[in-house]
């Protein structure tokens, strides 16, 4: 048996043809539709990038106890289990953050990994004179910031397509389908940066989306609320669109080698994203900033088994993140941690069985979610400084760089947590940041509300809420304090 994993960066549903989306061009993922399952509720888990990556890994919730980091001592890796079961495991990327302090744990799990470099501010030609960049909306908020200076340096080196990190990414993959087809037992990741911002592209893929504009250059959306024009928020959509197109692309020449070379008949194939992102709705840009609402939280998951055969059917059953690693074990025929909550998804494919009756996902720190399908609540904290909070680790490591001697100043020895495998993690104080306590919480009724706009106060719903919150933060071992900082009678 074999297995390829296509995973796409801020791909959101609402974007796509299947998905209902009417005005994008997305022939590719219609296809892809056609030929595998799609599921209409799956949900994020740990947000952002890599605790997403770490629950791909895990198949267990991270962002209770912590936030970005690299994957633990006491970790279950799915690429490691495979590999230790004689399943050969090939990582192709243009993820940065993979190469950075907080990421550099993961991709060192597979047999073999492969990197396109390039992405956003990725740190990656170096010029010493200053690039020529040009007058952008919010440019004031960005000058000065490395990221932004660097990813100008960058896009000088990607004018054609077949330099862009995400063709060579897949190009990569195309290399070892071609080279490894007639072989058993592999798993293939290939993932792609796209289309998170900036929403670099070719022109051609800008001209499917024609419109007047002639403001200052806007790709890169801030992390912020929406405060440009309805003219700048509407051409950063068709921006985004361009991008999606090229995914569309890319992913349509996964779809042709398929069919090629007959793969569809021992090889499964999962096509998925870590998160989604908003472009101007609800008034915010981005993510991590704002509660998550559907446009984050509610994400597009494609699945041919070829053990079921179905294909161009529809599945309602609830569906999360921490579902794939032991949906590719249980597919390889390799046992399943015991520490893992995600659940093989092979039955909710055959049949649409159902698979979790709520889930909860969220960001250290911010907003801890939970969903049943129907009803989503976002349970704030009660206190406006957001305390107590502290992150549990034994490699401190923020996004980029290390923890800082101050903050390393005050650690504690916590007790084993029941997933550490016996495992003592430092304690410490989460650092201010984010906060989401005056959002307040918020429930929301989807079946009724899909835009998520008339936030509901129903004593009796939120009461049935936030019995499944606490039972599934129960399940997963939540310090006590997180039960302290959101109100919540344990």
């Amino acid at each position: 048996m074999k297995a390829i994993m296509v995973m796409f960066d801020s791909l959101n549903r609402h974007m796509l043809a299947p998905y209902g989306c009417e005005w994008t061009h997305t022939p590719n993922f219609e296809r892809l539709a056609a030929r595998t399952v799609i599921f209409e509720r799956s949900y994020v888990g740990s947000m952002p990038c890599m605790p997403a990556r770490r629950e791909l890994h895990t198949g267990r919730y991270n962002f209770l106890h912590c936030s970005w980091g690299p994957l633990q001592s006491y970790d279950d890796s799915m690429p490691e289990i495979l590999r230790s079961n004689g399943v050969y495991t090939h990582l192709v990327s243009d993820h940065y953050h993979y190469w950075e302090d907080g990421g550099a744990t993961y991709h060192t799990r597979y047999t073999t990994w492969e990197i396109s470099r390039g992405q956003e501010g990725d740190p990656w030609r170096g010029e010493v004179a200053d690039p020529a960049i040009p007058v952008c909306v919010g440019e004031e908020k960005r000058r000065g910031q490395p990221r932004w200076r660097q990813d100008w340096v960058n896009r000088k080196y990607m004018t054609q397509e077949e330099n862009q990190p995400q063709a060579k990414t897949f190009a990569q993959g195309l290399a070892f389908i071609d080279a490894n087809h007639d072989q058993d037992n592999w798993f293939l990741h290939i993932e792609t940066f796209d289309p998170h911002e900036p929403y670099f592209t070719q022109q051609h893929y800008k001209d499917l989306y024609p419109h007047d504009y002639d403001g200052p250059h806007f790709d890169w959306p801030p992390y912020d609320q929406v405060a440009e024009t309805p003219e700048q928020v509407q051409h950063m959509r068709y921006q985004n669109a361009a991008l999606v197109s090229m995914c569309d692309h890319y992913m349509g020449r996964i779809l042709d080698k398929m069919d090629e070379l007959n793969l569809w008949e021992d090889t499964m194939l999962i096509v998925c994203t870590d998160h989604g992102f908003l472009l101007g709705e609800h008034d915010w840009w981005a993510k991590c900033v704002q509660p998550f609402y559907e446009e984050i939280a509610h994400t597009p998951l494609f699945i041919w088994d070829p053990r079921a055969k179905q294909a161009g059917a529809r599945r309602r059953a609830l569906v999360q993140n921490i579902d794939w690693a032991p949906t590719l074990l249980e597919f390889f025929g390799v046992d399943i941690p015991p520490d893992m909550q995600g659940k093989p998804l092979r039955d909710a494919i055959a049949e649409d069985r159902p698979v979790h009756e709520a889930v909860i996902f969220g960001q250290h720190g911010m907003h801890v979610n939970v969903t049943d399908g129907r009803y989503v609540y976002m349970r704030a904290p009660v206190n406006p400084d957001n305390e107590p909070l502290y992150n549990y680790t034994l490699m401190p490591a923020h996004m980029t760089h290390l923890y800082t001697v101050e903050e390393l100043q005050d650690i504690q020895l916590q007790a084993p947590f029941r997933f550490t495998k016996g495992c003592r993690t430092m304690k410490i104080k989460t650092q201010p940041g984010k906060n989401p306590h005056p959002f307040g919480t918020l429930l929301f009724d989807l079946q009724n509300d899909p835009r998520q706009e008339n936030p509901l106060d129903d004593p009796e719903i939120e009461a049935m809420m936030v019995e499944h919150l606490v039972r599934l933060m129960k399940a997963s071992g939540a310090p006590p304090e997180q039960y302290e900082r959101l109100g919540l009678a344990v």
